[in-house]
């Protein structure tokens, strides 16, 4: 993946000298790379204990209306109302877990039913119409996403922690083993539930956070915002990455060089003059070769052990 990347830093660098020009590397990094870097942590995190969130991109939608109505409706302090937008994504990831953990939904299932909850809840509340983003909080936004690089020193912020986290933490080497194998993550005494819960938790406080850095970037609260394509680029991201979707194996790493690798494809033709029509093509069959890639991965191992 990072041969990859270069790769298409310097060809897109060389087609157009406004690639690299500092206003593009913004969009380029900032927003367009960011949002689905962070989202990407959680899947990461969900992909390799054996879980997807399909919900987290209705969260990143829901965030900022939640903010507006704290505060215009009721009055809430700036920095509270933020608090509890953060809290709404671990309540929904929570309820996500508890759906799929204690219930036994599928996940799938479970986050494809609460993203619908999401964005009727949005679309209800709001009248699908858009919302000034909060006077008092604008001061606040410019560090969190209103600054032209702070939703990519964010993201590598994040990717970094999380790296650590699931590298050379217990955490981390607990959410691999309840992906690779359940059976023996139980029996070895891993708190399979607290694992599953705390990982469909933090994908949903990711969510509200990137909803809340582009609520600030844009200045606008909009109900079309976020949805099944920020989480969908994510989750390629993560399985381009390395991140295999039977669990068990993943990368944070590998899901950041993913995110940039979308976002530079994305950026890269729009400055080129080239259709984006056949960028979900080439996303496609990236997901297809990295999947093909995972499984005769798996196969080989397999084959060594044996």
């Amino acid at each position: 993946m990072l041969v990859v990347t270069v790769a298409l830093i310097i060809y897109f660098a060389l087609a157009s000298s406004n690639f690299l020009d500092s206003t593009n590397l913004t969009t380029w990094l900032s927003e367009d790379a960011a949002p689905i870097m962070i989202i990407a942590v959680g899947e990461v995190l969900l992909l390799i204990c054996g879980e997807i969130d399909l919900s987290v991109g209705f969260v990143y939608t829901f965030s900022p209306f939640v903010l507006h109505y704290l505060i215009d409706f009721y009055g809430f302090p700036g920095i509270l109302a933020l608090l509890v937008c953060l809290v709404m994504g671990l309540v929904v990831g929570w309820i996500n877990a508890f759906l799929t953990v204690t219930v036994g939904l599928p996940s799938f299932i479970t986050t494809l039913g609460t993203g619908f909850v999401l964005l009727g809840l949005v679309n209800t509340t709001s009248h699908a119409e858009p919302a000034q983003v909060p006077q008092t909080v604008v001061g606040i936004g410019h560090w969190i996403g209103n600054n032209g690089w702070s939703e990519f020193i964010w993201g590598v912020i994040l990717v970094a922690i999380f790296h650590v986290i699931l590298t050379r933490t217990r955490w981390g080497l607990h959410t691999v083993a309840v992906g690779g194998n359940l059976l023996g993550a139980q029996e070895s005494g891993i708190k399979v539930k607290r694992i599953k819960y705390g990982n469909f938790m933090v994908t949903g406080l990711l969510g509200a956070f990137v909803g809340l850095q582009v609520a600030f970037q844009n200045n606008t609260i909009d109900p079309t915002a976020g949805g099944y394509t920020p989480m969908f680029y994510a989750v390629t991201a993560a399985v381009i990455g390395g991140t295999a979707m039977l669990g068990g194996v993943g990368t944070i790493l590998g899901a950041f060089l993913g995110s940039v690798v979308l976002a530079t494809l994305t950026d890269g033709f729009q400055i080129i003059g080239i259709s984006a029509n056949p960028l979900d093509i080439i996303f496609g069959g990236a997901i297809l070769v990295a999947m093909i890639a995972n499984v005769q991965l798996a196969k080989l191992r397999e084959a060594g052990r044996s």
